[in-house]
């Protein structure tokens, strides 16, 4: 059984070649290293990895490295396996498994209430010591 995902992008989810890592024969680390300097260096929100055959584990774990020791806020935005036909030297078809994995930045919110936290504590925790003052 052959399956064949696609999806179309819109006008707002344009992906630049920038952000695509193809996943080849190297190490995972070099990935890994391309991966976060998009993040980091390019300020990018998304980035793709692609995979093909035998990469394909290549790049679940160039994405999981990624995701586990590196940018820890990086989610997985969606996974898009397929085949895809290859016409090799001597001119016969082969199916080719094919893999892509999108990585996107979740901001962390910042706590802007612990200031205000901490002194309405300290507020209550000088009324219960002195519960003579008179405190605002």
């Amino acid at each position: 059984m052959t399956e064949k995902t696609t999806k179309k992008r819109t006008n707002e989810e344009k992906i630049t070649d920038e952000n695509v890592i193809y996943v080849g024969k190297k190490p995972p680390m070099s990935y890994v290293l391309a991966v976060v300097t998009q993040f980091n260096g390019n300020g990018s929100k998304e980035v793709i990895i692609k995979a093909r055959g035998r990469s394909i584990s290549t790049a679940v774990d160039t994405a999981e490295i990624v995701r586990n020791r590196f940018v820890t806020n990086a989610k997985i935005k969606d996974i898009i396996i397929g085949t895809e036909s290859v016409t090799n030297e001597e001119g016969r078809d082969s199916n080719v498994s094919s893999i892509e994995i999108s990585l996107t930045t979740i901001k962390k919110k910042l706590r802007t209430n612990t200031i205000n936290y901490r002194e309405k504590t300290n507020k209550h925790m000088l009324k219960i010591l002195f519960p003579f003052l008179i405190l605002n």
